[in-house]
């Protein structure tokens, strides 16, 4: 965020950057896959969390908003950016308000100030994996017209998913289904993050076995489907996809979201074009093929792995069943999700001062190396004379050098490495923040060094809980600041009444049976 002057030297418009889900909306809006010319007013997102309606009344399934920070809640024009700065688009605001808390609330997010008005293109977007597939719906129609395929109809599916031997014979089954005059044209729209080409390029490696023709485009669809709070209901979810799948043309979607309940629920209402549910198909074990599941008996149809026993398979670098998956999917799973002893790997551990967690860290580092991986240590008091010299151990200081430790462990996961961490991390924010880089490279494995306060104070190493207690250190964590104890750790120590061998054998033996170390490693 900054702001600077324009070549006649008039005050030039404040720079920003949005947040990933509105920098997502963005794009859609400059695109032409929203029916949208910019950000929402207050009374149009209240309308669509509410109704699911514009205010012109018509269908709309989610609140597209730009949330900003205090400083620019007063702005009367924003150039928008990405990430990296360079800008995309001039927001001239028609509208400031406040989205407040879950009582009041408006779009569901954070509480804070939104800008609304209509957004102008300044140029292209370049930042992003697979930009080369993030055809705008003019570019894909304009390919398609000159392909000479512009009158067959379009089936479209829209994932993020791996297209298993299930799906590809549902999409086979819909597709013929819809031909007529023309044999329809299977699109499939890959929403993958902006940030990283996500599971596009197992998406992609399924082409050959779709009906032909088969054309792909990428887009980044906002929480469509996280499980976070502002996660869409299904049907919302369908309709934003219908209705990005207009825009490219498509004249039905197929949703295949996994086997189950999904072909029971009610249609989404006022869809743009036609929604259909793929008929469940079953792999028949009596007679070795895929068939509807109504052509095949119960107690035949084989038990489809989860999203979790896949991921447990190739973790341990056991093969996919050739029935469940093709080769070519299964060949490109394996590459992106190598055997864990192959991926890149953050080991963080998070407890008070003088928990033991930097001692135990670096005999969980000699361990580590001894196994034969690879292996960086960033402890906490190293890194702050290294990589965070100068910062205060104010809350925000304290934050950036565990964001700093963040992104040095994740680019050291991204190449298949092992980075070992032992900062304080005391809030759950922070550690979700590096967490989220970490686990869009590689894995991360977080152990709460969980030594009563009571025990660190009295060992005291440092002398820092004595300064603390006399008012020498301000925002002391556990002292005068808190430790917002993990929910999520992997791993939990008490040191207390454990030696630090017996708690470093602990978090190896962890790391071997999640498969991370080899199993012969000591």
């Amino acid at each position: 965020m900054s702001d600077s002057r324009d070549r006649s030297g008039h005050e030039a418009a404040p720079v920003f950057a949005p947040d990933p889900v509105s920098l997502a909306h963005l794009e859609l809006i400059l695109s032409g896959a929203y029916p949208l010319a910019g950000f929402m007013t207050r009374e149009a997102t209240a309308g669509v969390v509410k109704h699911g309606r514009l205010p012109d009344g018509s269908p709309w399934p989610v609140p597209v908003t730009l949330p900003v920070p205090d400083e620019l809640a007063d702005a009367d024009r924003l150039v928008l950016t990405d990430p990296e700065g360079a800008p995309l688009a001039e927001l001239s605001v028609g509208q400031r308000w406040w989205s407040g808390s879950e009582g009041d609330a408006d779009d569901a997010g954070a509480p804070g100030h939104r800008l609304a008005g209509e957004v102008r293109i300044v140029q292209p977007p370049v930042y992003g994996a697979l930009r080369h597939l993030r055809l705008s719906p003019e570019q894909f129609r304009g390919q398609r017209e000159f392909a000479g395929d512009g009158g067959a109809p379009v089936l479209a599916v829209v994932t993020g998913r791996p297209l298993h031997h299930r799906e590809l014979h549902q999409i086979r089954a819909a597709a013929d289904e819809l031909s007529g005059e023309h044999r329809a044209e299977v699109l499939v729209i890959i929403d993958a993050p902006l940030e990283s080409a996500g599971m596009a390029p197992v998406v992609l490696a399924a082409e050959p076995l779709l009906p032909a023709p088969a054309r792909f485009v990428v887009v980044s669809l906002p929480g469509a489907c996280s499980e976070d709070s502002t996660a869409l209901s299904r049907q919302r979810r369908d309709l934003l996809r219908a209705h990005v799948a207009r825009s490219y043309g498509a004249t039905r979607l197929l949703v295949v979201d996994g086997p189950g309940s999904a072909a029971a629920e009610p249609a989404a209402e006022d869809a743009p074009i036609p929604i259909v549910r793929a008929p469940e198909w079953v792999y028949d074990t009596t007679e070795d093929l895929w068939r509807p599941a109504g052509e095949a008996a119960p107690e035949a149809a084989a038990a489809l792995p989860g999203e979790a026993e896949v991921e447990e398979m190739l973790a341990l670098g056991r093969g996919l069943p050739a029935w469940f998956t093709p080769a070519r999917v299964a060949a490109e799973l394996a590459r992106i999700r190598p055997p864990r002893t192959e991926r890149g790997l953050t080991v963080f551990f998070t407890g008070l001062s003088g928990s033991g967690k930097s001692t135990i860290a670096r005999g969980v580092a000699e361990g580590i190396r001894r196994s034969g991986r690879t292996l960086t240590l960033l402890d906490g008091d190293v890194v702050r004379r290294m990589l965070s010299a100068g910062l205060t151990f104010s809350r925000a200081d304290r934050d950036l050098n565990v964001r700093r430790i963040g992104y040095v462990a994740a680019e050291i996961t991204r190449h298949g490495g092992v980075a070992v961490c032992a900062p304080i991390a005391p809030y759950d924010a922070t550690r979700a923040e590096v967490r989220a880089m970490v686990e869009e490279v590689g894995d991360f494995f977080l152990v709460h060094v969980a030594t009563p306060l009571e025990v660190c104070e009295a060992r005291d190493r440092k002398g820092l809980y004595a300064k603390a207690r006399a008012g020498e250190i301000p925002e002391f964590t556990g002292i005068s600041d808190p430790y917002e104890e993990p929910r999520d750790a992997e791993l939990v120590l008490d040191t207390a009444d454990r030696s630090i061998g017996e708690s470093v054998a602990q978090v190896l033996e962890a790391l071997r049976a999640g498969g991370w170390l080899p199993a012969e490693s000591a």
